[in-house]
């Protein structure tokens, strides 16, 4: 039997992702050379720390009592996607994206290790959805994951021009 996950400790993953995912971007704006690259990756930055920022209010807003709630999970589905994620990325120690770069990566390397740590993101994301009640903001983090894939399609679609 895997780990369960209360709200908090949820919401605290989708932090440090967030957090993860902004310093990823900026690290790799300042090894960039490539003016355009840069700005959207700069860009990228920003929104992940409008995520960051959702996530902490979300989780402010919990009660003592939400907390420790988890969702009704009758198939352990949305529990072991989030099992799943933290198993492959350890959340405890989780190696970054921003650890993959050594300084020398080309446009199209990073935009490949952001692709990988975006799609890594709305699985994760559409896992946690299911223990975010109505109440709790579930439609925030629909709109995050929503984000989170038109990042996919700006990081996709700059990967074809490179």
């Amino acid at each position: 039997m895997g780990k369960k996950f209360n709200a908090n400790e949820i919401f605290e993953m989708a932090e440090e992702i967030e957090r993860n995912g902004a310093k990823f971007y900026r690290q790799a704006a300042q090894d960039t050379i490539d003016e355009d690259t840069k700005q959207m990756l700069l860009g990228m930055a920003d929104m992940e720390d409008g995520h960051l920022k959702t996530f902490q209010e979300m989780r402010k807003q919990l009660s003592r009592r939400e907390k420790g709630w988890t969702i009704f999970d009758p198939d352990n589905q949305s529990a072991l996607y989030l099992q799943a994620m933290a198993d492959a990325h350890g959340y405890e120690g989780k190696i970054t994206p921003t650890k993959a770069l050594i300084g020398n990566e080309t446009p199209k390397k990073i935009i490949e290790i952001a692709l990988n740590a975006e799609y890594e993101s709305v699985v994760f994301y559409f896992g946690l959805k299911n223990f975010v009640s109505e109440k709790a903001g579930k439609d925030k983090v629909e709109a995050i994951i929503m984000e989170e894939l038109s990042h996919i399609t700006t990081l996709l679609n700059k990967l074809k021009s490179l």
